[in-house]
């Protein structure tokens, strides 16, 4: 079969391509959206002045409601009861070396009216990822430690969310 002998059959199958991509373009595939909240205000309390938990859970919610300082003025209050982050070892060599860690980020928090009544009673999210370690690669190590803290603190954000959008006022 010669180049312009392909030519019809570039054309069918570059057709056949084209309408392939539109008619998946219509099959309502959309990229995961945060759950919506029904409320209008929240305030945040109890979180350490420097928390980057604090700081992606205002980022979240402030795409939707408005966030306010004051707890008296808002709809509802997150109030955080624990933000940790913790670091243990659960293997090491013959030669005390450090093998293994286990991350742990834990994070309690409830939910109230400004009046004080319970919109969600007291929550502990516990996640855990377990990680490898070699002196050799301290730098790389403590990237990835990082890398994975901050991955668990992606899921507390998106497991606090959906706890949010079930609270109807």
């Amino acid at each position: 079969m010669s180049w312009s002998d392909a030519a019809p059959h570039r054309r069918a199958w570059l057709g056949a391509s084209l309408a392939a991509a539109l008619a998946a373009g219509g099959c309502g595939f959309t990229l995961r959206q945060p759950p919506r909240l029904a409320f209008r205000s929240l305030a945040l309390t109890g979180f350490e002045p420097r928390s980057s938990l604090a700081d992606d859970l205002r980022r979240q919610i402030r795409a939707q409601v408005q966030l306010l300082e004051d707890p008296a003025k808002a709809e509802v209050v997150l109030q955080a009861l624990a933000d940790q982050r913790t670091r243990s070892v659960v293997a090491s060599t013959a030669a005390a070396q450090v093998r293994e860690l286990q991350l742990r980020l834990r994070f309690e928090f409830r939910v109230t009216a400004p009046d004080g009544r319970e919109l969600i009673p007291k929550v502990q999210l516990l996640l855990s990822r377990d990680m490898s370690y070699s002196e050799s690669f301290a730098l790389a190590k403590e990237h990835e430690e990082s890398e994975l803290f901050r991955d668990m603190q992606s899921d507390v954000v998106a497991q606090v969310m959906r706890r949010l959008a079930s609270i109807k006022v």
